[in-house]
């Protein structure tokens, strides 16, 4: 599984690669670290796709929006790709991206004392 979202005011440039094991690379702005989630964080990722049917989503889910403040992702998973945006993510994608930036966060936030980091252990 590969994430991606760049843009933004914040000026986003982060990378989430997941591989099957559980390892799993960070990369960003501010962090490049590396981890492994669970088994039973796997399984979560892949039911969260299972459910938005991703593989029977279209490739590209862009609007005629355009700005500084427009935040794009491509997502990477079981040989698809699906490339969207904020102002035309469909319903189906959402919890994909949530679930995304919540990982991404935990391993931005590992090197913090009083991480909310429970699954995701630093290598």
């Amino acid at each position: 599984m590969d994430y991606q979202r760049n843009g933004g005011v914040a000026g986003f440039n982060d990378r989430l690669v997941i591989f099957d094991n559980g390892v799993t690379l960070i990369s960003g702005r501010m962090v490049n670290t590396e981890g492994r989630l669970n088994q039973t964080d796997l399984e979560r990722i892949g039911s969260i796709f299972a459910e938005s049917k991703f593989s029977s989503l279209e490739g590209n889910y862009t609007s005629r929006h355009d700005g500084v403040d427009i935040i794009q992702y491509t997502i990477s998973f079981g040989g698809k790709t699906v490339h969207t945006e904020d102002t035309a993510i469909p319903p189906a994608l959402q919890p994909i991206i949530e679930e995304m930036d919540r990982i991404l966060s935990l391993g931005t936030n590992s090197g913090q004392s009083g991480s909310p980091l429970s699954r995701f252990t630093r290598q």
